[in-house]
């Protein structure tokens, strides 16, 4: 039931549990599958630094390489779509775009790379915004010699229900840990972080924390060196988005 899986989603403590809850789901409607992206750092040109991007894909390794690492979903229509639309958008809008010979150079070898993965049919969903520069989007790929018309038919007969499920998992999401092992801070680091955002100067954290501010400094600009920051102000709010301070320790059982 619905309700069970969406009770399941609700309760799941980590990106992984979540993901292959949500994976296991979709394949029942026979999207086997899936790319997700998320990012807190989009622009009005570009979605920010690939490397804030927060991706999760049940399609191989292979492909996820090829679109990913070689940029592909730069000149990729569905998520141009995406980019600019919030909803649900059938493939067929890609078809018919290709089919016409509406779509540049750059966006045709996108589709053609899709289409020798027999990644040819299926939706993409684009979350609706909480800021201007947040964005989210899943594409759900159908299996191997579905066509579209089989898709629509699913999705006229259980869109609503999986668009909810799709929406509750990127809420879901959005309350995460990022769990990107390439940017935790320390805990030292969280700790001088927050302090800034609750307004302190060097020399007030120095004195809170027992240290010289020239301590207090070292772990700000270790902090903006791990996330891949310029400014204090800039490590402080994407400490924030990925869930790394001002977090509610978990309740002990």
């Amino acid at each position: 039931m619905i309700v069970d899986h969406l009770r399941s989603v609700v309760a799941a403590t980590t990106i992984e549990e979540l993901w292959a809850l949500h994976t296991r789901k979709m394949e029942e409607y026979g999207f086997d599958r899936l790319l997700y992206g998320l990012t807190h750092f989009k622009t009005h040109r570009s979605l920010g630094d690939p490397e804030d991007v927060r991706l999760l894909s049940s399609h191989d390794e292979a492909y996820t390489r090829g679109f990913v690492d070689q940029r592909l979903f730069e000149n990729a229509p569905m998520v141009q779509w995406a980019a600019e639309n919030e909803g649900h958008c059938s493939w067929k809008l890609m078809q018919d775009a290709y089919r016409s010979g509406a779509l540049s150079a750059a966006e045709r070898r996108v589709v053609e790379f899709n289409r020798e993965r027999g990644v040819v049919a299926g939706y993409t969903i684009s979350f609706r915004q909480i800021s201007v520069r947040c964005k989210g989007a899943i594409g759900l790929s159908a299996s191997p010699g579905t066509t579209q018309d089989d898709v629509d038919a699913v999705w006229a007969l259980h869109g609503a229900d999986i668009m909810l499920m799709n929406e509750v998992m990127h809420l879901k999401i959005l309350d995460l840990p990022s769990g990107d092992s390439r940017r935790l801070l320390t805990p030292r680091q969280c700790e001088v972080l927050e302090w800034v955002g609750d307004g302190k100067t060097t020399q007030d954290i120095a004195t809170i924390l027992g240290v010289s501010p020239a301590t207090v400094e070292k772990h700000l600009r270790l902090a903006r060196q791990a996330l891949g920051v310029e400014t204090t102000a800039q490590a402080v709010l994407k400490a924030w988005f990925q869930k790394q301070i001002f977090v509610v320790p978990p309740r002990k059982s």
